[in-house]
C-alpha cells in the first residue's frame, strides 16, 4: 500500500543521511531490499520510484539502485513529513467539523426550545407567576387543590407549591395543602389580591368554603 512504499522510501533516505548508504555507493537490488523489508519487490519498486524522482537516488537499465545526494534525501524527508502533517491536519479538520455540524444541529434544537419557552411566557402576560403564603389559620390548610377549589372562586390556577425548600411542580388535585405553604398561582392582573383574600380567610370565616 501507499504508506508502506513512502515509509520504506522515507527510511532509505534517512539511511543515506546517516551515512549507512555512502554517495556513489550501490544500495542492495530490490529483491534483497524486499527480503530485508519483508515486502513485495513491486513495494520495492514503488520507494525506490519516488527515491528516482527526488533525485536522491539512480537506478540504472540493470536496476541497480546508486545514491546521488544527501541533500536531496534530507529534502525528500522534509517534504514528505510536511505532506504528512498536512494529511493530519486535514483529517483533523474532517473529525472537528463533524463535531461543529453535532454541535451546530444542538445549538439549533436549544434555540428552537429558548424560542418556544419565550412564546409561552409571553402568552402568559399579564398572567405572571406569583406567589401567596398560606396562614396556620386558613381555612385551606388540611385540604386538598380539589377541595379549595381556587380556580372557581379566584380565577388562579395553582402551578407549584414551595414548602420550606422543596418546591412540588405542578401539584395534583390531590396535593394537600400545608401551614406556610406558599401557593404559586398564575392569574390575570387582579389574581393576587383575589387570590391573597381567598387564601387568609380563617376557618371560623363565615365565607369559608364548605367541603362538599
Amino acid at each position: 500500500m501507499a504508506a508502506m512504499y513512502l515509509s520504506i522510501a522515507t527510511d532509505i533516505a534517512q539511511r543515506i543521511i546517516n551515512d549507512e548508504f555512502a554517495i556513489g555507493s550501490r544500495i542492495a537490488g530490490r529483491t534483497l531490499l524486499a527480503s530485508h523489508y519483508n515486502v513485495s519487490s513491486e513495494t520495492i519498486r514503488k520507494a525506490v520510484a519516488l527515491l528516482k524522482d527526488a533525485n536522491v537516488v539512480d537506478v540504472s537499465q540493470g536496476k541497480e539502485v546508486t545514491v546521488l545526494s544527501v541533500d536531496e534525501a534530507y529534502r525528500f524527508i522534509e517534504h514528505h513529513k510536511s505532506m504528512q502533517s498536512v494529511y493530519s491536519l486535514r483529517q483533523e479538520l474532517e473529525i472537528l467539523l463533524e463535531k461543529k455540524h453535532d454541535i451546530d444541529k444542538r445549538l439549533e434544537s436549544v434555540l428552537s426550545d429558548i424560542i418556544g419557552y419565550s412564546d409561552r411566557l409571553k402568552n402568559l402576560n399579564p398572567y405572571n407567576p406569583i406567589e401567596v403564603k398560606v396562614p396556620e389559620n386558613s381555612h385551606i390548610v388540611g385540604r386538598t387543590i380539589a377541595e379549595i377549589k381556587l380556580w372557581q372562586h379566584t380565577g388562579a390556577t395553582i402551578v407549584a407549591i414551595r414548602r420550606g425548600t422543596h418546591i412540588i411542580i405542578s401539584p395534583g388535585p390531590l396535593a394537600v395543602i400545608a401551614p406556610d405553604d406558599r401557593l404559586v398561582v398564575v392569574g390575570d392582573t387582579e389574581v393576587l389580591q383575589r387570590s391573597t383574600s381567598f387564601i387568609n380567610k380563617a376557618r371560623s370565616s363565615p365565607d369559608s368554603v364548605t367541603v362538599n
